[in-house]
């Protein structure tokens, strides 16, 4: 046999053990004679792809025949007879007979592969040829698999809560999401997942949202934090100002000697979830005019010097 066991997993050469395994599962899933019945060409498949990751799926297998000690079938090249294995030519031996791709191979441990005995999920087991498999058909329904889906939304949406409509799977859905959600949340929704394979319930759908920063506004809790640029007059004489809450526009007043640093507190102006309301807190921040203004220096050289510093 001539063919690259690589490119029969559909990997590099240079992947991981994970890769190689992950890449195995997928095309084991796909080719299993119990789900393509009416593919004759599904059950050489399985056995090829079966017989690749039993060489690359083991370290000591796969360094042998990345260094051309053993070939595709896991025969000694020439380099490395007397190496041990699953057989006493340093190689496991598959038996094919009818549509089972490995007969009575004994020893193939399956359940490493895909996990928590992934077989169960396939019935009519005691009829399909596979020996060894005949008592799936009796253990419990699986849940089909879950489907993983990342969201963007703005902040606005985060924190006030919305709805949006997805397409997973060319399936519409409707996404409901939560006042205050934050980034990286995860949102499941039951039952919209994978089928399953034998009358088992569906999987689900989860949902990452990843919420984009906003220019002016950030969360803390069920707060909104926001700093206010004022001027030098207003922070000295006091004005009203007009300011944005994530639910609209506000007018707030700045008290007279206001100091940069200082807080303002809007009850109720915050992120709202289960009836309780957050609060938005204002950080007050004095901008110095960016163009020489003569009669405010003049203001400033006549009024008394003060102490402002304990150090």
């Amino acid at each position: 046999m001539n063919k690259n066991l690589y490119h029969v997993l559909g990997v590099s050469k240079d992947a991981s053990d994970t890769e190689i395994k992950s890449a195995y599962r997928k095309l084991a899933r796909k080719y299993h004679p119990d789900l393509n019945k009416d593919n004759p060409d599904a059950a050489e498949k399985f056995k090829e792809i079966s017989c690749a990751y039993d060489i690359l799926g083991d370290k000591e297998k796969r360094k042998k025949y990345d260094n051309n000690e053993i070939d595709a079938d896991g025969k000694p090249t020439g380099f490395g007879a007397g190496f041990g294995g699953a057989g006493s030519d340093g190689y496991r031996t598959y038996t094919y007979t009818g549509d089972n791709p490995f007969g009575s191979a004994g020893g193939f441990d399956f359940s490493s592969i895909f996990g928590d005995d992934i077989f169960s999920q396939f019935t009519g087991s005691r009829n399909s040829g596979f020996q060894g498999f005949s008592g799936a058909s009796s253990r419990r329904p699986r849940k089909g698999e879950d489907i993983a889906y990342t969201m963007r939304i703005d902040f606005l949406t985060a924190a006030r809560g919305d709805e949006k409509t997805v397409s997973i799977n060319g399936k519409n859905i409707n996404v409901k999401i939560p006042a205050g959600t934050s980034d990286g949340q995860t949102l499941r929704l039951k039952g919209l997942g994978q089928p399953s394979f034998n009358g088992g319930p569906a999987g689900d759908v989860l949902i990452t949202l990843n919420v984009d920063k906003h220019p002016y506004f950030s969360a803390e809790g069920n707060n909104i934090l926001m700093e206010l640029p004022i001027t030098v007059k207003e922070a000295v004489l006091g004005a009203k100002v007009t300011v944005p809450t994530i639910s609209g526009k506000v007018i707030v007043n700045i008290p007279p000697y206001a100091s940069s640093g200082e807080k303002l507190r809007l009850k109720g102006k915050g992120i709202k979830t289960n009836s309780v309301a957050g609060d938005e807190i204002i950080t007050l921040k004095i901008i110095a005019p960016k163009t020489a203004n003569p009669e405010l220096e003049k203001a400033l050289r006549a009024m008394p010097d003060e102490t402002v510093r304990n150090f």
